[in-house]
Formats: structure tokens, C-alpha cells, sequence
């Protein structure tokens, strides 16, 4: 279907399959086929009777479209009290019980069939329902709040696969006595948590039931919490407060209250002759489910060598889940040793922020890191972008010789690991400082091959493709690498901005600036930069006043500015782009 032909609609969209259908299958596979062809039949009047169509039926699925969300959830509720009553026929091992899911969605019409985002939510509600249960979307149940003699009971914002963004959920309830009621669980409510992700470790239970076998299991949780404590992303409950709770009923939702964290991990230890076993799970307290979860059994040769091991998985599969998705991964794939990987972590953080101090403190955490294993490619990688920092941003008396150091350092990164999408993105942005602009985008878009899930690929593009000219496509990169990492340093949301009002979408620009400058006020970084870019949009839309503000915050911040110094820093490959920006800048009243 090319673009052309694309068509779009708001649709009502009603997904449902048979709750243990395999099971029934197996045990009667003629039996269950002629059940199903039958609730199908009835399925099929009762949506046409609600003014519906069948879209698709395959095996124990059923797809239908409604113009209403009204007509959708009444028609569900129709359906699961019709097969109620046929199952009540049937023995309790052969009773066919559907779930369904409805929501109200953008979809694409192709031909008789309804794709998109729309149809996949009603999916993934469909597998949230119990069998017998309805599970409304958010979107729907505005549409059905005030007009239907349903209750509802709100399941919070629930994590669906393949969906970006959390979706809002109810329960259809129809009981009677229940109509016109929403019933909300007893859930944690965000406002509880700190603004970074936040998590305890709980001590591990010690399933031996001997008493000697509790530094095992404590060893591990102290190991955990100390590692994950080092992540500067994280918010890390101390040790001792966490094992207030040993011995003790785990009840997770009030203990994550009690402590104000949204993530509560806990675990177990088993040792049993010369072998260990330890399970692992993470659980979200907003939602009560378990978002990750991991077995390990193990020889127990080197209990701390063993920890170390067991601790570096699940501190990069939390920060994973957590933090920096993707890349995580990757810091880990070249190492093996807890402590290097422990630094380079917190390097990494720091690099992020941009400051003269942190760029420095990286630099040191990278050379320790290097030391503990000379082998860590990403570590090697790290020291590379300290010094190409401090280059850029004239934070060294030699500027050419840091950036010289940096792409001697960079090289050593790539010999040792020459598929690091870190190294390979600074070899892109290298190009772009010299000038080569065309090699700087060709080893962007390589950077993306080699990790296409890492968001500081995609970052690293946009940033490029922002100075050579391709605004538009520098901001979907912009936008996707914050889409892969929610919990993005400020620069994601800078260079973003700073593409929007290159493209002329200035309301865009001024409302991420503006964020960065909230975000500057909270996390203490130095907001120089979203003055000048607040400065350059507010003088492009005609508010020269406030733009007259922006730029004289530039100049408390910074007495001696000046356009000249700046726009060096600027590598625009057409000087027609910086120009404009120059002009702006001086019409703030910026020299």
C-alpha cells in the first residue's frame, strides 16, 4: 500500500480469543472446533445487531470494527453474557470463555482489513481481561463513562507490548449493583516517587532454612544495592532501611509507600550441596506486576566472584528496564568486571551533563576504568569523549590537542571493539567538526546499524543532520531518541529544540527550551545554552523584548560572550544557516 493510498479513521474496535484454547484443543480438538464455529456465529449476529462488522476471524480470534464505542461495549457485554449462559451447558473442562478488549483508536483502512495501533491496543487489552471480563481502553471509557448502566473498575496505566506509550485501563463490571460506579484499586500514586526512577532492594529470603546460609543471601542484596546505588540515574534506597524489612511479610505496594519508591526487587537464595540458586524479580508498585524477572543456577566454586557476576546481570538488566534501555547492554557486552563497568557507568552519566566538572570527573572515572581492564573498549570510548568534549566547548588550554588525544582515543575504542555504536557515533561527529560532512552522515547512520535501539545514536544523527541542513529528518531522530530513552540528560531535549527552530517550528522550540530551563533549575546544570536558543526563537517570531531577557541572563551567566566565539563552536555546513542565527542573536542584542 503506498503512502497515497493510505486511509485513516477513528474507529471503535473490539478484539476477543478463547481464554486456554490450546488446552482445549488438545484434549478435543472436534468438540472444541464445533464450540467455537458456534459462539463465533453468535458473536458475528450480536455485532451486526450493534451495528459492527467482522473484520477478521482467525482460529479463536475475533476482530470487529463499530462506528459507537457505546454500540462496541454493549455489544461485549451482550456476547459475554450470551456465552455465560450457552458455557453453563457445558462441563466445567469444556466451557469456551472469551476474552475481549475494546478501544477507540486511529486505525488504516486496507481494503476490508483495519491495521495500526488502534487494532493493537484492543489486542493487548484483550489480553489483559480475564476470561469471561471486558478490559476497556482509556479512550473508550470517555467515550462511555455517563451513557451506559455499567461500573468500571480502573486498572491504572498498564505497560502493553508494542506500545509506546502506557494505556489507561478499565474493567467492565456488570453487576447491578455496581452500575454507575468506577472502583479504583489501591494503587501508589506518581506523586509518591522522585523524579528519576527509584527502587529498593529487599533482602533476599534464604530458602535453606539454615542460618548459616544468610550471609549468602544477604551478601547478595548488599552487593546489588551498593552497585545500583553507583548508577547516577537511579534513586537507591539505602541498605539498612531496606532490611527493616527482613523476616518480615512483604507486602510491595505499602513497603514501596512507606519508602517512596515506585520499583521494589526482591529475591531468594537456595544452596544445596555445591550449587546455588538465586531467583530475582522486579516488580512495579504502581501496577503490581512483575516487569522482569531471571533464575540462575550456578556452581558455588567462589561465592564473591559468583556475586559479582549475578550482581553486574541484574544491575544492567534493571538499568535496562529503568534507565538507559538498549545501551546498557552494550556498556556490559565488553567486561566482565563489576567494578570497571561500575565506573564507566557513572562516567558515562557525568559525560552526559555537559559541565566542565563532570566532563572531568568522567575523564578520571574512564582512566580507572581502563586501568581495571585495558581490554573495556566502551571505557576506552568514554575517555575519547571527555577530551572531544573539552575540546568543543574550549574547557582546555589546547584545544587542538584534546581533540587530537580524543580521536587517538577513539581509534583504540574501534580497534578493540570495532561494532561500538559509541565510538562509531564519535567518528561521525569528528567529520562534522572538521568539516566532512558527508562522512559525518554516513557514519551517523552507521552508528544507527550497529545499535538501532541505542537512543544516543539517533541523537547523534539528529545532531549531525541539524547542521548539515535536514532539519526535518534531525528532528524524528531527535524525537526518537527521546522516545527510547524517556528519562533523557537535557541535551537530548537541546539539540531537539534547537532542530525545531532551525525548521521554523517555533512554538516547538520554545516550549522544549523552556523545559530544559525547569530541568536546569532542578538537576543544577548550566542553562547557558536554552538562553541562547530561547534567545535566537523569541528574536525569529518578533518578541524581541523578551528575547532582550534571554540575552541578558546570557551575559550574567557569561560577562564575556561574544557572537564571534560562539559561532565557532556552530559547524553549519551552509553559512547561509548561521548567518540566520547570527542575525537573531543580534537582534537581541547580543556582540
Amino acid at each position: 500500500m503506498t503512502t497515497q493510498e493510505v486511509k485513516r479513521k477513528l474507529a471503535a474496535i473490539l478484539s476477543a480469543d478463547v481464554k486456554g484454547y490450546s488446552r482445549l484443543m488438545g484434549e478435543d480438538e472436534k468438540g472444541t472446533v464445533r464450540t467455537l464455529n458456534a459462539y463465533k456465529e453468535v458473536m458475528a449476529r450480536l455485532i451486526q445487531r450493534h451495528r459492527g462488522r467482522v473484520v477478521d476471524a482467525p482460529g479463536d480470534n475475533v476482530l470487529a470494527e463499530f462506528g459507537s464505542v457505546v454500540d462496541a461495549v454493549e455489544c461485549a457485554v451482550e456476547i459475554q453474557k450470551e456465552l455465560k449462559t450457552r458455557n453453563a451447558n457445558l462441563p466445567e473442562n469444556r466451557k469456551m470463555e472469551f476474552r475481549i478488549g475494546v478501544n477507540l483508536g486511529d486505525v488504516i483502512e486496507d481494503g476490508e482489513q483495519i491495521l495500526g495501533d488502534g487494532v493493537n491496543i484492543a489486542a493487548r487489552l484483550e489480553g489483559l481481561s480475564e476470561a469471561g471480563g471486558i478490559c476497556i481502553s482509556g479512550t473508550a471509557y470517555d467515550q462511555v463513562e455517563n451513557k451506559l448502566s455499567f461500573g468500571y473498575e480502573y486498572l491504572g496505566e498498564q505497560a502493553v507490548k508494542n506500545i509506546a506509550k502506557p494505556v489507561r485501563v478499565y474493567r467492565v463490571l456488570v453487576v447491578p449493583d455496581q452500575a454507575g460506579k468506577v472502583i479504583r484499586e489501591e494503587r501508589l500514586k506518581p506523586k509518591y516517587f522522585p523524579d528519576k526512577p527509584s527502587i529498593v532492594v529487599l533482602p533476599f529470603d534464604n530458602l535453606t532454612g539454615d542460618p548459616r546460609q544468610e550471609v549468602i543471601a544477604n551478601g547478595l542484596a548488599e552487593n546489588i544495592t551498593t552497585t545500583l546505588a553507583k548508577i547516577p540515574e537511579l534513586f537507591v534506597i539505602a541498605r539498612n532501611s531496606a532490611f527493616e524489612y527482613k523476616g518480615k511479610p512483604k507486602n510491595v505496594k505499602k513497603i514501596a509507600e512507606s519508602l517512596g519508591v515506585r520499583y521494589v526487587m526482591e529475591g531468594s537464595v537456595q544452596k544445596s550441596g555445591e550449587r546455588i540458586r538465586i531467583t530475582a524479580q522486579l516488580i512495579d508498585a504502581i501496577s503490581g506486576h512483575h516487569i522482569w524477572s531471571e533464575k540462575y543456577d550456578r556452581e558455588m566454586r567462589d561465592f564473591f566472584e559468583l556475586s559479582d557476576e549475578i550482581t553486574l546481570n541484574i544491575a544492567v538488566a534493571l538499568q535496562i528496564k529503568l534507565t538507559e534501555g538498549e545501551q546498557a547492554r552494550v556498556f556490559h557486552r565488553y567486561t566482565e568486571n563489576l567494578e570497571a563497568w561500575s565506573l564507566a557507568s557513572q562516567g558515562w552519566y557525568l559525560i552526559q551533563r555537559r559541565t566542565r566538572e563532570d566532563t572531568a570527573r568522567a575523564r578520571e572515572l574512564a582512566e580507572q576504568a581502563v586501568k581495571l581492564d585495558p581490554q573495556y573498549g566502551f571505557a576506552w570510548s568514554l575517555l575519547a569523549y571527555s577530551y572531544f568534549n573539552a575540546a568543543r566547548m574550549g574547557w582546555c588550554e589546547s584545544p587542538e590537542e584534546y581533540f587530537k588525544k580524543a580521536i587517538e582515543l577513539n581509534q583504540k575504542a574501534l580497534t578493540l571493539n570495532k561494532d561500538l555504536f559509541c565510538a562509531t557515533a564519535m567518528v561521525g561527529q569528528i567529520h562534522l567538526a572538521q568539516g566532512q560532512y558527508d562522512q559525518a552522515i554516513e557514519m551517523g547512520r552507521r552508528s544507527i546499524e550497529l545499535g538501532p535501539n541505542i537512543p544516543v545514536n539517533y541523537l547523534a544523527l539528529g545532531y549531525i543532520l541539524c547542521y548539515t541542513g535536514h532539519f526535518e529528518e534531525a528532528i524524528a531522530m531527535g524525537e526518537k531518541a527521546i522516545r527510547l530513552h524517556p528519562f533523557c540528560p537535557w541535551f537530548y531535549q537541546f539539540h531537539l529544540a534547537m532542530s525545531y527552530g532551525m525548521a521554523g517550528r517555533y512554538e516547538e522550540a520554545l516550549a522544549l527550551y523552556r523545559e530544559v530551563l525547569d530541568r536546569a533549575q532542578k538537576e543544577a546544570f548550566n542553562p547557558l545554552f536554552a538562553y541562547i536558543g530561547l534567545a535566537e526563537v523569541y528574536s525569529e517570531v518578533g518578541r524581541v523584548e523578551e528575547a532582550h531577557t534571554q540575552a541578558l541572563e546570557i551575559l550574567r551567566i557569561d560577562p564575556s560572550f561574544s557572537l564571534d566565539n560562539w559561532s565557532k563552536t556552530q559547524p553549519f555546513r551552509d553559512a547561509a544557516h548561521l548567518e540566520k542565527c547570527l542575525v537573531a542573536l543580534r537582534k537581541a542584542g547580543l556582540k
